[in-house]
């Protein structure tokens, strides 16, 4: 931003205060009874205002607890040591000329990471945050696009980016590495860095502690993660991301105590606004999973209390653990316990407390809280988790919206809705049919500025303050959306009849031995018809447990053919599953674990 005069600045700020104030004043006047929370809140103007009163709330809390270490214990770093961190990190950043640049950031979900971020947000200049599952071609294409300065990187990329440099083609000038305790040659070392910041702020360099911030500003160019072409860049500002830290815990409680387990990437804006930046707004620490293969370690050492994912993960802790429960013969008691318990909760009486022990454990023991976003789910895991004991709630979101538009209020979950808008924010549905089904669009504070040099396509999908989603779905009577499907992903017919792939692909998902499917259509060979074609990847543990583990192909072919015969049933001919491709390999996925419905691999036997 343009360097202002301090009266100038401080006059900013008080304006900023005012709007922040405004979104708490919104939440203190609803009267909807979705929204639970109102108090513990507080205006904060952008994300510096946020941590530092965050420190002077909760000096000695936790803010992140990581492993650097496998054979180690966790490690905990405070806030008032993150915040000295991101102090000495940004004052380094100035000192290394990259004040007003823009610095990307890729590696696994780690403080280094986090406070890399916060660090260039909160004084430097722009973060790009990056994929770190892209190959190095990808990352120099976004890195060329985003015209960063400056890479904040693990270890395993430093080649790629010093090639980079080497190629001339970007803007590309300084390479940190977050891994490294010593420089080598022209590659930084990112702890050194913070010890030369620390020196800085120690004999009075106040560069960075007194940057001025513009909440209203491009503060983050994030990518999307392109399910369905060339990714896009989002602009946002500082305070698309705090209208949601600020409403979106009304509608499930967040506080000092809790403890969110980051496992999701952390470059997604899902994890980053929820899992990484709402948790310091309240006082909250947040555990860094060592990796998917270390989940069940990991939650029972860090025993979290809030635990943010995708369907696959939360379907792939269920079906482990009935799959447990079935082996150990305890399937009919489990399902009579939980049948009981529904009763005698009702009358306060908790049978769980002493039955699901050690199913509560699988998580932690101390779970409070599951959130599901990224991709509808089957609404019977949500409601199966929620009869363990521990609450689980749909929410729904978009990158351009940083991410929340809708989430379900943790007293009255809907497990087949994506859940109602948050305070000062609204949902509406573009051009119904007879139904009532037609695109969601979204309004509020956290909507993006804009696709970064991409004006028309911004005009396409921001209209007159509303962000038309390209989802398709209904209002029911009580306030809550439930999607119906992708308006690009709309099977049309030849006899114009639109299939929702993604409902047929519920159905699939009820199978017991369907453990993933891709619904597309096809043209007949005729050229005649348009026909629905299902790619269906198996459970082999499932198949197993049915037919025997020496099963022939043909046996498990039939069993899927009759299971599918049986969804046609009650299907019109236009929604018949018409043909099925048994696919051996998992499906082609994108950094949030979103099937990439344009990739051909997807359609072909694999």
């Amino acid at each position: 931003m343009k360097p202002l005069s301090e009266a100038e600045y401080k006059a900013l700020k008080e304006k900023d205060l005012a709007d922040a104030q405004a979104l708490i004043d919104e939440i203190q006047n609803s009267t909807s009874k979705y929204v639970i929370y109102k108090d513990g809140k507080r205006p904060v103007t952008d994300l510096k205002h946020m941590i530092e009163s965050s420190v002077q709330l909760f000096p000695d809390n936790v803010a992140f607890y990581q492993k650097f270490n496998r054979k180690e214990p966790y490690t905990a770093i405070t806030y008032t040591e993150m915040l000295e961190r991101v102090n000495a990190l940004g004052t380094a950043f100035i000192n290394a000329g990259l004040k007003d640049k823009r610095i990307g950031v890729v590696g696994p979900n780690c403080s280094q990471w986090a406070i890399s971020y916060l660090a260039t947000v909160c004084g430097t200049g722009v973060v790009v945050p990056l994929d770190k599952e892209l190959n190095a071609k990808e990352l120099k294409q976004l890195a060329q696009r985003s015209e960063i300065s400056a890479i904040v990187c693990a270890k395993k990329y430093v080649a790629d980016f010093q090639e980079m440099i080497a190629s001339g083609d970007t803007k590309l000038e300084l390479i940190i590495n977050m891994d490294a305790h010593e420089d080598d040659g022209d590659v930084l070392s990112w702890w050194k860095l913070v010890e030369t910041g620390k020196e800085l702020v120690a004999g009075g360099d106040r560069r960075f502690l007194d940057a001025q911030v513009n909440k209203d500003e491009m503060s983050i160019l994030l990518f999307t993660s392109g399910t369905t072409g060339v990714a896009k860049g989002v602009m946002l500002s500082q305070f698309n991301i705090i209208a949601n830290i600020i409403t979106a815990p009304t509608a499930f409680k967040v506080d000092d105590t809790d403890v969110f387990f980051s496992v999701l990437p952390i470059h997604h804006v899902y994890e980053c606004t929820c899992g990484f930046l709402l948790p310091l707004n309240y006082g909250a620490s947040i555990a860094y999973c060592e990796g998917l293969k270390h989940i069940t370690n990991n939650l029972a050492e860090v025993k979290p209390t809030i635990f943010l994912g995708v369907p696959l993960l939360f379907e792939t802790l269920y079906s482990k653990i009935w799959k447990n429960v079935r082996k150990q013969g305890k399937e009919k008691l489990l399902k009579n316990v939980l049948k009981v318990n529904k009763v005698t909760k009702k009358v306060g009486l908790d049978l769980g407390n002493i039955f699901l022990k050690d199913i509560r454990a699988v998580f932690g023991g101390r779970m409070r809280c599951c959130i599901c976003g990224g991709a509808a789910i089957n609404p019977e895991i949500l409601d199966g988790i929620r009869a363990w004991g521990i609450n689980a709630l749909q929410g729904y979101g978009l990158t351009e919206c940083a991410p929340m538009g809708a989430l379900n209020p943790e007293n009255h979950p809907k497990s087949d809705a994506i859940g109602v808008p948050f305070p000062g924010a609204d949902i509406r549905i573009d051009s119904p049919d007879e139904d009532g089904i037609g695109e969601i669009c979204l309004a509020g504070k956290n909507i993006m500025l804009g696709y970064y040099q991409m004006p028309e396509e911004t005009a396409e999908v921001i209209k007159d303050g509303w962000y038309y989603t390209g989802d398709l779905g209904y209002i029911d009577e009580d306030g809550y959306t439930h999607i119906t499907g992708r308006k690009k992903n709309v099977i049309i017919t030849k006899n114009g009849k639109n299939v929702f792939p993604e409902e047929l692909e519920y159905y699939l998902s009820t199978i017991p031995f369907v453990q993933e499917s891709f619904v597309f259509g096809q043209e007949s060979s005729d050229g005649q018809d348009t026909i629905i074609v299902a790619s269906i990847k198996m459970d082999e543990e499932e198949l197993e447990e049915i037919l025997g583990k020496d099963y022939e192909p043909e046996a498990a072919k039939k069993l899927l053919e009759e299971a599918v015969d049986k969804i046609n049933a009650d299907s019109p001919m236009f929604k018949k599953i018409r043909k099925i491709i048994i696919r051996k390999t998992d499906f082609v996925k994108n950094a949030s674990k979103k099937l990439i419905r344009f990739a051909p691999e997807n359609k072909e036997e694999q």
